[in-house]
């Protein structure tokens, strides 16, 4: 029974009005009809505006990480000793990026909690933009190399890039009905795959652009061709994030954070009308703003929420899902050139200048081929199944079969590298490997961080994810890079990817530690109890 209290007027008469009690109800129960109307709208335009202006800065992002594999063999032809750049200094450009962009994924999943999705969004686009119009520019002197500044500005790209995997997730999942919300967010996510692409096509007509002034060149250890080639190549992943900057900019505060973390309940009120009516209400600034009391987010809270075992593991199995992964999906990038070289694509038999263009050339359709075999249908795969499958069955899928996949790559190493025919059945089972990582874990471990927690804690907790996949990215490249070569060139391949399955096994456990989150609310997903959310 709610309770009243009694209010006195001038005519002596008495008036019944709720107590407090009862207005805590009606502002619970506000919030939760608010929450609804975001639940079950129907997709619009503004829906697909979200996936285009979220998805445009993950490929620039894949492209902008993409370009320098390709940029370092022609970094290498102008400024290594031997036509090529030597071990570190192309691991140096390689790793600065993931580098930075596990910084920035803990940064800026911290700052979209503490100041807003809103606030933040584009800040990170603006720091890709800058760094990666500075790598264009870049030049070395006596007192510096130049691949030390690339790695400097590569660091500082990568911490935007960092950036965007936490505010892209929770943006598009925070504004996704429930039934679309996977595919929304899988279709922001799979802009990665057009970026890879991208990058391989840019870098391949601006070889042929290049091709007669190359030709030209008299002093193959003087090639100034090739350094207009890398600095456009690089250069031109601007582009797509200068378009993209003024949306996000101007797209609105999610609902979600105006009500549960500014606790702004009217405020959250008129968004949601106007995303999903076009329409909105005059809220006058000066007006008085009533605040309700919700669960607060600070050290102490976040320590007894993930404190509780329940919490906690979700936690657990979302960072080391993503870490496992990506151990072999960056790892797998050692195997590319053999790859590319078992279908044809791999060192030019012919030498000088000419060996220099038919090299870049190869390794840009190389690229190309690899990209359009394995990754991109891959992440369309899981946009079609994401939302009738489920994310945990599709993850589940995808590390039982990689776990397959790389032992049989393992173990048979030998004997799939040891004839023509052979080799193109190891191609088949490298691009199949692809094709599981995007239609499996590397998409899934993006989606249910960015669902699975509460609204304070979301984007934290997908920095925290996203971070520990990094680490496994930074892992892969560094660790196995120098692990590769023992006992001869390649020779140590065979057991890195015997290692990969087993990480892949381990990816199996972590996902049985995952609920699964497809047609459920974010509120209910949150693990908290939404009866009597709203204190007061």
């Amino acid at each position: 029974m709610a309770s009243y209290q009694e209010k006195g007027s001038t005519e002596g008469s008495q008036e019944k009005v709720p107590s407090a009690g009862k207005a805590v109800y009606v502002l619970d129960e506000r919030r939760r009809a608010a929450l609804a109307e975001v639940d079950n709208a129907k997709f619009s335009w503004f829906h697909a505006k979200v996936c285009v202006v979220a998805g445009v800065g993950f490929f620039t992002d894949a492209y902008d990480i993409f370009a320098i594999n390709i940029a370092s063999t022609m970094l290498g032809y102008v400024y290594g000793k031997g036509q090529k750049l030597n071990k570190q200094q192309d691991l140096g450009v390689k790793v600065a990026t993931p580098v930075g962009t596990l910084v920035g994924q803990l940064i800026f999943g911290y700052l979209a909690d503490k100041l807003g999705r809103k606030k933040m969004y584009g800040v990170e686009l603006m720091i890709i933009i800058v760094a990666t119009f500075a790598q264009a520019l870049s030049g070395q002197a006596a007192a510096i190399h130049i691949v030390g500044v690339l790695v400097v500005w590569r660091f500082i790209m990568g911490v935007g890039i960092g950036g965007d995997y936490p505010l892209s997730a929770v943006i598009s999942s925070e504004f996704a009905s429930t039934k679309i919300r996977g595919r929304m967010m899988t279709a922001v996510f799979a802009s990665q795959g057009w970026g890879n692409f991208t990058a391989a096509l840019v870098a391949f007509i601006i070889t042929a652009a290049y091709k007669s002034a190359l030709l030209k060149e008299t002093d193959i250890t003087n090639l100034h061709t090739v350094d207009f080639m890398w600095r456009l190549l690089i250069g031109l992943g601007c582009v797509p994030g200068c378009v993209a900057l003024y949306f996000r900019l101007t797209i609105p505060e999610t609902p979600r954070f105006t009500m549960d973390i500014e606790r702004n309940i009217d405020q959250a009120s008129n968004d949601i009308k106007q995303v999903l009516t076009g329409n909105s209400a005059n809220v006058d600034p000066d007006s008085f703003v009533q605040r309700i009391e919700t669960p607060k987010a600070s050290w102490a809270d976040f320590r007894a929420h993930f404190g509780q075992l329940k919490n906690f593991k979700i936690l657990f199995g979302t960072a080391y899902s993503w870490f496992a992964l990506d151990i072999a999906f960056y790892g797998l990038g050692l195997n590319s050139g053999i790859i590319l070289q078992a279908i044809g694509f791999g060192s030019p038999p012919t030498k000088g200048v000419r060996g220099v263009y038919d090299n870049l050339n190869n390794i840009c359709k190389g690229n190309l081929i690899l990209s359009a075999a394995g990754l991109i249908p891959g992440y369309w795969a899981t946009f079609l199944f994401i939302d009738s499958w489920g994310r945990k069955p599709i993850q589940l899928m995808g590390f039982i079969l990689l776990t397959i996949l790389f032992i049989i790559m393992g173990f048979g190493y030998d004997k799939l590298t040891a004839t023509v025919a052979s080799t193109k059945a190891f191609v088949f089972l490298y691009c199949l490997a692809n094709f599981f990582q995007n239609f499996g874990p590397n998409t899934t471990t993006f989606v249910i961080p960015g669902e699975i927690f509460p609204t304070r804690y979301r984007s934290t907790a997908h920095g925290i994810s996203a971070a520990s996949g990094k680490l496994g990215a930074i892992v892969a490249q560094v660790g196995f890079s120098q692990l590769k070569d023992i006992g001869g060139t390649n020779k140590f391949v065979k057991h890195i990817l015997e290692i990969f399955a087993l990480f892949m096994l381990t990816g199996i456990f972590s996902t049985l530690l995952l609920p699964e989150t497809k047609n459920e609310s974010l509120e209910d997903l949150s693990n908290e109890d939404q009866d009597g959310f709203v204190r007061g």
